[in-house]
């Protein structure tokens, strides 16, 4: 029978550790520990003091930035003489009436402005669905003389301001007899003119793999079909955050509605509220900021609700 051998047991270092485990001064070595202990409670000390102080700020600045639109919230809840007396938040009585005055102070109902509004934000919408997505799917994967020119030219326009082109926009609008009417605003939104969102939507098209073209072409898909049945389904987030912009910019839009819109029956929201104010008579300021919020309300609805997707899209299109 093999014998069992037993193994040294381990030596300790008398100069480091005596007896029984202890330092050279006869105390237990957790002088260490606790050093360690000491500086990680005062780093994470530093930290909450750090953290705290970065919340504090973006409070601060925060409740500065949402200040003009809790004033405008409470003011339209005041009487007209008391808006621009009382600067605070405070509410001594709740005036409903400016919502149902401000409502029906104008020619048509408020309703009928926000109508036309939205005419032309879907119109807008699909527009620009339609025509940058396939404008951008071009860009992307088709090859064709010039293509490098006119996809530099058309990130030249992202950089050309409305106002330059305005009046010649105006003057081929009026020719054709479309002024005080709604195509002058949507018409446009058909021919790609957006070339932020066709841009948007040929960096997300670039980071799909072409390897699903090259198997849809296998299997004898044209570029009809390559488009519409393997590329468009994956660009569900570019198309949300056209969508979410389109509405946003379309919604408040000002300058292009107050050129071409002339009749008050054609007004769209933005030059409706401009209605409200008279610089010839007393402007019911409690009506006019009543309309805002109920203005205001659509583009909430449409940002809380699409801000997942809006996240989404712009993260995977590689814009920083």
């Amino acid at each position: 029978m093999t014998k069992l051998q037993t193994l040294p047991a381990p030596v300790q270092d008398p100069g480091k550790h005596g007896k029984h485990g202890k330092s050279r001064g006869g105390k237990p070595d957790d002088g260490g520990r606790r050093r360690e202990s000491r500086g990680t409670l005062a780093f994470s000390r530093s930290a909450r003091i750090k953290s705290l102080a970065k919340h504090a700020l973006l409070i601060v600045t925060g409740a500065l930035m949402i200040y003009p639109l809790l004033w405008m919230v409470v003011s339209s809840l005041r009487p007209n003489d008391l808006i621009f007396r009382e600067p605070g938040l405070w509410l001594d009585s709740l005036e409903m009436g400016n919502y149902t005055d401000g409502w029906s102070a104008l020619s048509h109902p408020f309703g009928h402005y926000m109508l036309n509004s939205a005419i032309v934000v879907i119109g807008s919408i699909v527009g620009n669905l339609l025509s940058c997505s396939m404008a951008a799917y071009a860009f992307a994967r088709l090859q064709f003389t010039g293509k490098k020119l006119f996809f530099g030219i058309m990130l030249l326009t992202i950089m050309l301001p409305f106002h330059v082109v305005i009046v010649p926009q105006y003057i081929l609008f009026s020719q054709i007899g479309w002024v005080n009417t709604f195509w002058p605003l949507i018409v446009p939104k058909l021919l790609a003119t957006d070339a932020f969102f066709v841009f948007l939507m040929v960096q997300f098209i670039r980071g799909l793999p072409k390897e699903l073209d090259e198997a849809a072409r296998i299997d004898g898909a044209g570029h009809p079909r390559i488009f519409l049945r393997v590329i468009l389904p994956l660009m569900v987030p570019a198309l949300a955050t056209t969508t979410i912009f389109t509405f946003i910019w379309t919604w408040n839009d000002f300058f292009g509605a107050l050129i071409y819109l002339t009749d008050p029956e054609m007004f769209t929201v933005p030059v409706a509220l401009r209605a409200f104010v008279d610089s010839q008579s007393a402007t019911s300021w409690g009506s006019l900021f009543a309309m805002s919020i109920v203005s205001l309300l659509p583009v909430f609805l449409v940002f809380l609700f699409g801000q997942r997707f809006l996240i989404k899209g712009i993260a995977t299109t590689g814009i920083k």
